[in-house]
């Protein structure tokens, strides 16, 4: 059994040398699969569900491929890879949208800190009560994945402290999801959220993982994993993937994951760990301590993901994408984007320095893969 998947892709516009121009009400009117975000330096597109990784690497390309072509036409502008406002423009809001009254909401409350870039990973699993028990583990190691993606170590020019400033900043909401028993009381506590307004839609559940569906919170379909900073890389995305497929693969297959029943700690000091692991890992990504859920002992980050990598790989190969996992070994060894941006820094090079090049390699990853591997499904 393979899973169905797909991704929710926002990415930055603006000049080769870094800054960031918003551009979606252009990019919204002229190119169909574009969806604007609440500010307008950022644009989203989404991949049409698949449950093969090869359709699925040349969906991710091909969008970026049109929308270059098109930033080209408008002037010199291009995509900014990382997940915040890195080199400047953290002081103030962009409306995409001005008469739009939730974007109000978002600006007036959150500001900028949600003026970030990421990337959302679904993935297809139908029955509520399956998922309800999937959105539990996946949770609780969601952090992995957050250290795995980090991109975002600046904001407005300099260095954070942060390896993913945007999760270090992003305001979770409500501020207390717990873990869901069950698909009634999900139902419950949404209702219970939107009737205090800690919640102003069903939409406005921003927390590591979710359950997501055409009816959300009635009708759902998917889990959706919306901690991991935006991967430039779509190798390096499609293995992160791989190891959430494999994950959940395991999770479906064996309900005595569930951390309701296989954890020693209680649901509650489940969640206190997480919250806890989510800010180590926005901190230090592969090299945070963490904290294992399954007892609470201390783990680095890549000696968890090294260790679940072993447990997953025959999952993989049986279901045919263990080559689409195996990248995962080059993000332990060479660190992920934010690491490198920051090895770079160390050794003198400034923000805007970092980020232009990083701009010139994206570009130049893309091509690679486009030519090698998509250019016939591409034409």
């Amino acid at each position: 059994m393979v899973l169905l998947k797909g991704f929710e892709i926002e990415m930055y516009t603006g000049t080769p040398q870094g800054e960031i121009v918003g551009l979606s009400d252009k990019i919204v009117a002229d190119l169909n699969g574009f969806m604007r975000e609440p500010d307008s330096r950022n644009v989203e597109y989404i991949t049409k569900p698949s449950t093969s990784y090869e359709n699925l690497l040349c969906a991710l390309l091909s969008p970026r491929r049109e929308l270059r072509k098109y930033l080209q036409r408008l002037g010199n502008y291009t995509l900014i890879p990382g997940s915040t406002l890195s080199l400047s423009g953290g002081d103030r809001f962009f409306r995409s949208d001005p008469s739009n009254p939730y974007h109000d909401y978002i600006e007036q409350t959150y500001g900028t800190n949600v003026v970030t870039a990421s990337v959302h990973i679904n993935v297809g699993i139908n029955d509520p009560e399956t998922l309800m028990r999937a959105c539990r583990f996946i949770r609780l190691e969601a952090p992995l994945f957050l250290a795995l993606s980090a991109s975002s170590p600046f904001f407005n020019g300099q260095a954070t402290g942060y390896h993913s400033t945007r999760w270090g900043v992003f305001p979770q909401t409500p501020a207390y999801v717990p873990l869901f028993t069950s698909h009634a009381h999900h139902i419950q506590w949404v209702e219970e959220q939107l009737i205090a307004g800690t919640m102003q839609n069903v939409r406005h559940l921003w927390v590591s993982v979710r359950p997501n569906g055409d009816r959300r919170p009635y009708d759902l379909n998917r889990l959706e994993l919306r901690i991991c900073d935006l991967v430039t890389d779509p190798i390096a995305l499609l293995a992160i993937t791989a190891l959430l497929e494999a994950r959940l693969l395991q999770i479906i297959d064996n309900p005595d994951l569930d951390p309701l029943t296989s954890s020693k700690l209680s649901p509650e000091e489940l969640i206190a760990l997480t919250t806890n692991n989510e800010i180590a890992a926005a901190s230090a990504s592969l090299d945070a301590q963490l904290q294992h859920w399954q007892d609470g002992r201390t783990i680095l980050a890549r000696d968890w993901i090294a260790e679940l990598y072993q447990e997953v790989w025959a999952i993989a190969k049986q279901q045919g994408f263990s080559c689409f996992l195996s990248p995962l070994h080059k993000i332990l060894r060479e660190g992920n984007e934010a690491q490198q941006w920051l090895q770079l820094h160390s050794v003198g090079f400034d923000c805007q320095r970092v980020i232009s090049q990083a701009i010139v390699a994206t570009k130049e990853r893309e091509l690679e893969l486009e030519h090698k591997l998509c250019s016939s499904l591409l034409a």
